[in-house]
C-alpha cells in the first residue's frame, strides 16, 4: 500500500490525540503544512511554540481551503457541532477522519451535515492509545507506535479513503483494524468506558468515607491504588462527553458489573472461602492469558 503525503493537513482540537497525530505525521515526513482549530487561544499558541502546527486557522473557511485531510480531535460531544461548521467549506475530495472514543454517534453527525460527496472520503477511527494527561504539552511522536486504531467505515465510504487513512495510522506505528460501528462502541464500553466510570466513582467513594479529613486515608494508598486509579486523572469533559454518547452500552456494561459484585458480596457474606478463591483465581488466568497475547 502506498503512502499518502499530504501537502495540508488540518488538525480540530489540537491536543494530545491531535497533536500526537500531528508529530507522528511530521515524523515521518508525510506532511508539508499543519494547520490547527481550538477554542483556547493559550493552547493553540502553545502548539504553535513546540512546532506542532505551522499556523494557527483564522477561521474554519479559511483553513479548509485547498485541504488534503481534515483531523477531528475535539471532544465527541462537539462534532455535531463541528461538522455542521466544517461542511459548507469542504473541497470534494478532501479526506475526514476523526479520533472518537464512540463512533455511532460521530457517523449520524456526518450523515447529518456532510454532503454525498464529501462522505464518500469519511473514514471514523479511534487510536486505543492516551494518557491521563490532557492538551497539547502532553502529545508525542510516539503516542501511537504498537497501539491499535480501529476504522469504522460507512457503507458509503469510498475504499481508496479508507486506504489512504489507514496508510497514514501506520505510519504513525498503529495496527490498523477494522470493524462495525456499533460492535466498536460496545467493546469499547466494555474495556474503556466502564473503567474509567470504575476509577472516577471509586475516587468519589472514598472521598465520601473521609470528608472530614480525605488525606487520613489516601494517604495509606499503595501503588496498587494508584495504578487502579490512575485514569482518574483524564479530562472530565472528555470522558462526560464519551459516556454521554455511549450510553446505552455502558449502562448495560455496568449492570452486569453489579451483578458481578453482587456474586463477590454473598460469597463474602457465606465466608466461602474456596468460592471466592476460585473467582480470584479465574480473574487472574483470564488476565494472564490475556498479557501471553500481546506478547
Amino acid at each position: 500500500m502506498s503512502v499518502t503525503t499530504l501537502n495540508k493537513l488540518v488538525i480540530i482540537g489540537v491536543g494530545l490525540i491531535g497533536g500526537s497525530f500531528a508529530l507522528a505525521l511530521r515524523q515521518a515526513g508525510l506532511v508539508k503544512h499543519i494547520v490547527g482549530v481550538g477554542r483556547s487561544p493559550q493552547n493553540m499558541q502553545r502548539a504553535l511554540a513546540q512546532g506542532v502546527i505551522d499556523e494557527i486557522a483564522k477561521d474554519i473557511p479559511t483553513a479548509l481551503q485547498h485541504v488534503d485531510l481534515v483531523f477531528l480531535a475535539m471532544p465527541v460531544g462537539q462534532t455535531e457541532r463541528i461538522m455542521m461548521q466544517i461542511a459548507p467549506h469542504l473541497p470534494i475530495n478532501t479526506l475526514i477522519t476523526d479520533a472518537g472514543s464512540t463512533k455511532q454517534d460521530v457517523i449520524a453527525a456526518a450523515r447529518n451535515h456532510l454532503s454525498d460527496e464529501n462522505i464518500k472520503n469519511f473514514v471514523p477511527g479511534h487510536p486505543i492509545a492516551g494518557a491521563e494527561q490532557s492538551g497539547v504539552l502532553a502529545a508525542k511522536a510516539e503516542l501511537f507506535r504498537n497501539k491499535h486504531l480501529i476504522l469504522t467505515p460507512l457503507a458509503e465510504t469510498n475504499e481508496t479513503a479508507t486506504q489512504k487513512i489507514t496508510s497514514l495510522w501506520q505510519a504513525c506505528g498503529t495496527e490498523v483494524s477494522q470493524m462495525e460501528a456499533d460492535e466498536h462502541d460496545r467493546v469499547l464500553a466494555a474495556t474503556s468506558h466502564l473503567p474509567h466510570i470504575l476509577a472516577f466513582a471509586l475516587m468519589n467513594h472514598l472521598h465520601t468515607q473521609t470528608e472530614s479529613n480525605p488525606e487520613n486515608l489516601l494517604r495509606f494508598a499503595g501503588s496498587g491504588f494508584r495504578d487502579f486509579t490512575r485514569i482518574a486523572s483524564s479530562s472530565p469533559e472528555m470522558w462526560r462527553d464519551i459516556c454521554i454518547a455511549n450510553r446505552l452500552a455502558l449502562i448495560t456494561q455496568i449492570d452486569a458489573y453489579q451483578k458481578e459484585l453482587k456474586n463477590l458480596q454473598k460469597i463474602l457474606e457465606k465466608g466461602d472461602c474456596e468460592a471466592l478463591e476460585e473467582a480470584f483465581s479465574q480473574a487472574r488466568g483470564i488476565r494472564e492469558d490475556w498479557l501471553k497475547g500481546k506478547n
